[in-house]
C-alpha cells in the first residue's frame, strides 16, 4: 500500500510522484476492468479474475449443456410414445368394429351370405391394422411390430451415471398384464394381440361352405378372443399413458432445472451493471485526482530548485 514519505527536500527522488503515478495506474486498470464487464456483460471474462468462480460456472455450463441433451432426448421419447399411443387408438376403432361385426354374425336372423360378408367386410379392416403397424415407424424402427425397445436418456444424476427408460412394448413385459404372445398380427400365425388361438386372417377364409371362426359352434369363443384382445390393447395403451405422464413430467423438471442453473451462472458470472458504473465512476474520480496529485508532485523539485538561486 502507498505511504506517505516525503524523503524531504531531494530532488533526485521524487516519492510523492511515484506515488501519485501508482495510484493513477491503479486506477486506470480498474476503469479498464470495470469498462471490460460493462461492455461484455460478464464478471468473469477469465480465469484470473475470479479462480474459484471460473471453475464454478463453467462445471455448471457444463451441467446445463448435458441437460439440454436430455430434454432432447425427452421430446424424441415423446414423440415415440405419441405415435404409438396414437396408432393404438386407431387399432382399438378397428378391432372393435371386428367385433361388432361377429357380434351381428351371431343373429339368427342372418343368412350365410351375410355372414360371410361381414366376415369379408372385416377382414378389411384386419388389413388396415396391419398397415398401421407397419406403418407406425419412428426412428426408422417399428414400434408396434413386438420387438421394438430404446433407451432414452432422460436425466443425469450428479456424477453423470445415466438414468434409462426403456419402452419395451413385447408382450413379456408383466405391465402389460398380456396372456403371452406377441402385439403384432401374424408374427405368429394363432396369435393376436397375444391372445392364443385367435388369427384375424381366418376372416378371409370364411366361406359358404366353412363359416369358420363365425360358425355356431365357435362365435362365442371368437367373441371372447376379440373381447380380450382389445382389453390388451387398451393395456398397452394405458402404459404408454403413463410413460407419457412420467416425460412430461421430466419434461418440467428439466427446463426449471436448466433456469435454475443458468440463473446460478448468471450469478457468479455476469457482472451487476449498477454496481460496475459505481465502481467506474468512482475509480475515474480517482483518476482525475492522482492527475492532479501527480502534477502538484512534479512540481515540487522546481522549488528546491529555487534554493540555488
Amino acid at each position: 500500500m502507498p505511504t506517505a514519505i516525503t524523503n524531504g527536500a531531494r530532488i533526485r527522488t521524487n516519492t510523492q510522484a511515484e506515488n501519485a503515478y501508482n495510484a493513477l495506474e491503479a486506477s486506470n486498470r480498474d476503469i479498464a476492468l470495470r469498462q471490460l464487464r460493462l461492455s461484455t456483460g460478464r464478471r468473469i471474462n477469465a480465469a484470473s479474475d475470479d479462480v474459484a468462480g471460473y471453475i464454478t460456472s463453467r462445471s455448471l455450463g457444463s451441467r446445463v449443456g448435458t441437460l439440454r441433451s436430455a430434454l432432447n432426448s425427452v421430446g424424441d421419447a415423446q414423440s415415440t410414445v405419441a405415435i404409438a399411443a396414437d396408432s393404438l387408438d386407431n387399432i382399438n376403432s378397428l378391432l372393435t368394429q371386428i367385433k361388432d361385426a361377429a357380434a351381428t354374425a351371431t343373429s339368427g336372423a342372418l343368412g350365410t351370405d351375410e355372414k360371410v360378408a361381414l366376415a369379408k367386410a372385416a377382414y378389411r379392416l384386419v388389413q388396415q391394422i396391419q398397415t398401421v403397424v407397419d406403418t407406425t415407424v419412428f426412428g426408422g424402427k417399428q414400434i408396434l411390430g413386438g420387438t421394438f425397445s430404446a433407451d432414452f436418456v432422460i436425466g443425469f444424476n450428479a456424477t453423470n451415471t445415466l438414468i434409462t427408460l426403456g419402452i419395451d412394448l413385447t408382450t413379456g413385459s408383466s405391465e402389460f398384464n398380456i396372456v403371452g404372445g406377441d402385439t403384432s398380427l401374424q408374427s405368429a400365425s394363432t396369435r393376436f394381440a397375444g391372445i392364443t388361438g385367435l388369427d384375424l386372417t381366418d376372416l378371409n377364409d370364411i366361406s359358404a361352405t366353412d363359416l369358420g371362426i363365425f360358425a355356431s359352434s365357435v362365435i362365442t369363443s371368437t367373441l371372447t378372443s376379440l373381447s380380450n384382445a382389445l382389453t390388451n390393447v387398451n393395456n398397452i395403451a394405458a402404459y404408454l399413458g403413463g410413460i407419457q405422464n412420467r416425460l412430461t413430467s421430466q419434461d418440467d423438471l428439466i427446463r426449471s432445472q436448466i433456469t435454475n442453473y443458468n440463473a446460478a451462472v448468471s450469478r457468479i458470472a455476469d457482472a451487476d451493471v449498477a454496481q460496475e458504473q459505481l465502481q467506474l465512476a468512482k475509480s475515474q474520480f480517482i483518476q482525475q485526482a492522482a492527475l492532479t496529485s501527480l502534477v502538484q508532485a512534479n512540481q515540487a523539485p522546481q522549488l528546491f530548485l529555487q534554493l540555488f538561486r
